[in-house]
């Protein structure tokens, strides 16, 4: 398959399994000749933080030295963000060569009477062979959804995980309450391994994490915030001293200052298992990470701020991150998925913007920009619905001159950042 077909075919198979679990990798691995115990990782779940922590951490780990690879979920911009060494991503040819060996052995499944593979199985299977095969040190790998069923759990040799913010996402997979979700993120524990947990969590999620974590045998880790000072600075910039490393993140908001957190216990972690990580390779490689879309700063004049920001503590970030940053009453282009809890989102955001543009995102579950404006005239002065995104965007710079604000959805960033960077969209 050349790099169109492979992607055809990938976005082609069903999203969700006939078989639930982690089976449907392993067979496939299996297959492929395991190519996943050649591997040591990194493995990261959670509810809000995942991407940013995988980016951060990788980053430092290649500010050490290391040969990284980096799988994220979901993409932003393109399909080979899942794909990653040494922070650059595939080539079209080779992972269209990865995809055609990873699609041979699905077929040869499907041979055996085993026909339950589905996307993120391949995508997961592709991302590890691709990663043994390079010859990768260590794998920074973010669960794509929960922990304990997902694709990614196939994985064994897990030096360190990583539980980042838990909240209600997914309740109709991962259940309805903190203990059930964080039971099914602490589903990539593995026995002996090193958890490193986000500092602020609620209290039912925390007793399961910390239940979990002595069932597998695991330390725990919870960076103390009493060891975090902020530093007063400009609008969207994040200046951190944790632990006696002055840090700058490369993303705004205190939730990111706690995302830097987990990184730095994570990298301290993996020291203690024997890998050489100096104090200047996390300083550096934490100031150097780059992930599009995460309260994301395309312009300071004026400011155009994209976020992907997906489910109401998303929303609850990219608020407090605003107010900090002294830019409220703004104008906002706003999409939302179904099932993601639009009128708690919209109700976080309500003191944030006085003109709001909906918009409905390139995605079959996504509100209508009509039935997303009906539950915005709830909350904000002004809700006009827009035929398309680049109309909204159109009509937000027109009305906007001190700036904007793009959120609600990664599927609505994707194709936002597309029009004002002028690149191409996510395939």
């Amino acid at each position: 398959m050349n790099y169109e077909q492979a992607l055809s075919w990938v976005h082609g198979l069903p999203r969700l399994a006939d078989h639930v679990g982690v089976e449907n990798t392993k067979r496939l691995l299996a297959k492929l000749g395991n190519p996943e115990k050649d591997l040591k990782f990194v493995h990261i779940a959670g509810t809000n933080g995942k991407g940013s922590t995988t980016t951060m951490l990788s980053s430092v780990l290649r500010e050490a030295g290391y040969r990284v690879g980096t799988s994220i979920s979901p993409y932003v911009i393109d399909f080979r963000e899942r794909f990653q060494l040494n922070g650059e991503m595939i080539e079209e040819e080779k992972l269209a060569q990865i995809l055609t060996e990873v699609r041979a052995a699905a077929e040869a499944l499907y041979a055996d009477g085993w026909n339950s593979v589905v996307e993120f199985d391949v995508v997961t299977s592709a991302a590890l062979l691709w990663f043994a095969r390079e010859g990768c040190d260590i794998v920074c790998l973010e669960v794509g959804i929960g922990g304990r069923l997902d694709s990614t759990n196939a994985v064994q040799n897990t030096l360190v995980s990583c539980i980042t913010a838990i909240g209600k996402d997914h309740t109709e997979m991962l259940g309805d309450t903190y203990t059930k979700i964080a039971g099914e993120k602490c589903g990539i524990l593995k026995n002996k391994c090193a958890a490193v947990c986000y500092p602020v969590q609620q209290q039912e999620a925390m007793d399961e994490i910390t239940l979990r974590a002595k069932a597998a045998q695991c330390p725990l880790i919870v960076p103390d915030l009493q060891d975090l000072y902020i530093y007063k600075s400009g609008a969207f910039e994040n200046r951190i001293n944790y632990g006696g490393y002055d840090l700058v993140v490369p993303f705004p908001g205190k939730h990111q200052a706690h995302n830097a957190m987990v990184v730095v216990e994570a990298a301290l972690a993996l020291c203690r298992r024997g890998f050489d990580i100096s104090d200047d390779a996390i300083i550096n490689g934490i100031a150097k990470a780059h992930f599009p879309a995460r309260i994301e700063v395309l312009s300071r004049d004026p400011f155009i701020i994209l976020d992907g920001a997906h489910n109401p503590d998303g929303a609850r970030a990219l608020a407090d991150t605003l107010r900090t940053a002294h830019q409220l009453n703004m104008t906002a282009v706003i999409g939302i998925l179904n099932g993601k809890n639009p009128e708690e989102m919209l109700e976080i955001l309500s003191p944030c913007f006085t003109h709001v543009y909906t918009v409905r995102p390139d995605n079959p579950r996504a509100l209508s920009a009509q039935q997303l404006a009906q539950m915005a005239k709830k909350h904000f002065a002004e809700v006009t619905p827009c035929e398309s995104v680049a109309q909204a965007l159109q009509f937000a710079a027109e009305d906007a001159p001190r700036g904007f604000v793009v959120c609600g959805s990664l599927y609505l960033a994707s194709e936002a950042r597309a029009i004002l960077t002028k690149s191409e969209p996510a395939t």
